[in-house]
């Protein structure tokens, strides 16, 4: 068996982070030391691309591991603040929804051979999302409610337009 690359081990190090910062944030240790561990979940998720882009080790496992990671740690760190109070849980509820739709219709379309590949919207609301988070465990008002605001419509948006892309590729 041959042994993963660096940006498949830079993926599950990501997941391995989620359970260290779920606990950082619920039993609120540290906010500091929450949003570093954070932070440096997103950096492995923007390194990962990166090398396996530039270096050509883009793998099958790559392509699913990396968004399976990326979505377990935003989801994780959005359910967890709604465990603290700092997030109403509806606009979780919203956030979440919306990942795991969007998981499924990818599910739908590699069923039917077809990638539809995250587009710029959803790398924006990517980053929105995480910079509300990073805001949000360091309880920065009224900024860190505003980059909310902007990331829920911005997951909406990209929702949206995620969902037309897949109409238009995938038989219904």
């Amino acid at each position: 068996m041959r042994s993963l690359n660096l940006p498949n081990k830079l993926s599950l190090f990501r997941i391995f982070l989620v359970p260290l910062l779920v606990a950082l944030i619920i039993t609120k240790y540290s906010q500091w030391l929450a949003a570093i561990v954070f932070g440096l979940a997103m950096l492995t998720d923007w390194l990962d691309g990166y090398i396996a882009r530039t270096t050509n080790q883009i793998t099958t496992l790559g392509k699913l591991l990396d968004p399976v990671a990326d979505k377990l740690l935003i989801c994780a760190a959005f359910i967890s603040l709604v465990g603290t109070g700092k997030v109403s849980a509806w606009i979780v509820v919203v956030i979440v929804g919306r990942e795991l739709a969007i998981t499924g219709l990818r599910a739908v379309a590699a069923s039917q051979a077809e990638v539809i590949a995250a587009g710029p919207l959803g790398k924006y609301k990517t980053a929105l999302q995480a910079v509300a988070i990073v805001m949000l465990i360091l309880n920065m008002p009224p900024w860190d409610m505003i980059v909310l605001w902007l990331a829920l419509i911005l997951t909406l948006v990209s929702g949206i337009d995620y969902f037309i892309k897949f109409a238009q590729k995938i038989d219904l």
